[in-house]
């Protein structure tokens, strides 16, 4: 099963799978996608995993292994990539909230995000090797634009496991939040994202021209919000 709901102005996706470790299955493929269209026009969106074990543990393996033609697994492999491609391109902020271990699969769901905050007992890792295949949801890709190549090819080539405190220090985790106080933080700093113009920033981190720039930074300034919040800042500082 995959879940919607709404958090003033944030959408948060969960994956809820519990007998199967939150594991990617075709059906849990076309949930997702269902999911990021009820998420549309959402300020911000998180992708996470239900209970605290795994965020998302790969592939349904089980039934991933009735696919046995190059054609019937390149399918698979176009189906999920797309899916984590509307994550990259969502246009408000994106967050994944690593509940638990990302691997494989997961893993490329987790860096399709634009930002990973973990439980501080996750790990994290591309170890498709160990089934003698390759990451095939775009996450090699993004994992070299993460951590550069020397880095992505020693852990997708090796399968190497992180722990959070490793993912963190390599620049594939952005934030640790210790696991007795995640729930409620992860969704703080979300809303956060949700509630400023985090949106417009990230569209000119994106690459805009300069006049598009400034002129972003223009309309904000001319907005309601920004005057009331200059206000505040103006009477504290009498």
């Amino acid at each position: 099963m995959v879940d919607l709901e709404f958090d003033d102005g944030l959408a948060v996706i969960t994956i809820d799978r519990p007998h199967a470790r939150n594991a990617i299955s075709l059906e849990t493929m076309d949930q997702f996608d269902k999911a990021l269209d009820g998420a549309e026009g959402a300020a911000a969106l998180v992708i996470t995993g239900a209970g605290d074990r795994a965020f998302v543990s790969g592939g349904d393996l089980k039934e991933l292994a009735a696919l046995r033609t190059e054609a019937e697994a390149g399918a698979m492999a176009w189906r999920m990539r797309s899916i984590c491609d509307r994550i990259a391109g969502f246009d408000g902020p994106t967050v994944a909230a690593l509940n638990g271990h990302a691997l494989g699969g997961g893993a490329e769901v987790a860096v399709a995000a634009d930002i990973r905050i973990a439980a501080d007992d996750i790990k994290i890792g591309f170890n498709q090797v160990a089934l003698e295949i390759m990451p095939a949801w775009g996450g090699a890709e993004r994992l070299v634009e993460l951590v550069g190549f020397s880095k992505a090819l020693l852990l997708a080539g090796t399968g190497m496991i992180l722990t959070a405190p490793e993912a963190h220090s390599s620049g594939l985790v952005q934030h640790l939040i210790p696991r007795d106080s995640f729930d409620a933080e992860w969704r703080r700093i979300a809303k956060a994202l949700a509630k400023r113009p985090a949106g417009e920033i990230k569209r000119v981190m994106r690459g805009v021209s300069t006049t598009e720039a400034v002129a972003a930074f223009a309309r904000l300034w001319v907005a309601d919000e920004h005057w009331a919040a200059a206000d505040k800042v103006m009477k504290r500082g009498k």
